[in-house]
């Protein structure tokens, strides 16, 4: 029986823990983010989100006659991803702060890279490298979501409807995982799971430098909260 997930999981220990390593997540776990360390959050992962459907269709535009399977997965995926963005929007909104500054930003230099290797890897390398990216967002949800949303709510005071894009994204997503820890264990040719497996070690390194990046390049402070 292929057992892929479960590779993928073991061969990425390292990196996953380079990611949870993050200064930013150890203090949302001893309840010491702030406001506005988590609305930075947000406005990056509206940077990244956005591009979830469009890289779906670019993976699934490129996949072969013989892996119809897998472009039947990611239209599944894209039904399901679509206006997510939004949902990050009105999170900012209800924490405060302005969403169309965040609308009309341009991301940090971390999640630029992240993005422009999730679409290099698809077009440059192999359509599949975009799961790595999957196993590392939907893992590192099911991981931090909903504890980091307990946490921030109670250190910083905000409403339940501040945090849709988080709680959505935490126990929600076992489902996800569920999915794909079955789609990947179908996975049976070895350069696709080799370009999988290192993606995945990529992007959990990039996902990690996301969450550097918020120390070194807050998006919002505590003055630009609205009235």
């Amino acid at each position: 029986m292929n057992d892929f997930f479960n590779t993928l999981n073991e061969h990425t220990k390292h990196e996953r823990e380079y990611l949870l390593a993050a200064p930013i997540i150890q203090r949302v776990f001893k309840g010491q983010a702030s406001v506005e360390e988590y609305v930075s959050f947000l406005a990056q992962a509206y940077h990244h989100v956005k591009h979830t459907v469009p890289l779906l269709m670019a993976a699934g535009a490129r996949l072969q006659d013989h892996q119809e399977w897998l472009r039947e997965a990611v239209a599944e995926y894209i039904e399901e991803e679509l206006g997510h963005q939004e949902w990050v929007l009105n999170d900012i909104a209800a924490c405060g702060f302005d969403k169309q500054s965040v609308r009309n930003s341009k991301p940090q230099f971390a999640t630029e890279m992240m993005v422009a290797y999730a679409y290099d890897t698809i077009h440059r390398k192999n359509p599949l490298s975009f799961f790595g990216m999957v196993h590392v967002l939907e893992g590192t949800s099911i991981a931090l979501a909903d504890g980091a949303a307990t946490h921030i709510a109670n250190s910083a005071g905000l409403p339940k409807k501040a945090f849709s894009y988080l709680t959505s994204h935490g126990a929600l997503d076992i489902e996800h995982v569920k999915f794909f820890e079955g789609l990947m264990n179908k996975i049976t040719n070895e350069d696709d799971q080799h370009a999988i497996l290192h993606a995945a070690k990529c992007f959990y390194r990039l996902y990690g430098d996301v969450f550097r990046g918020l120390d070194s390049e807050p998006f919002f402070s505590k003055s630009e909260a609205s009235a």
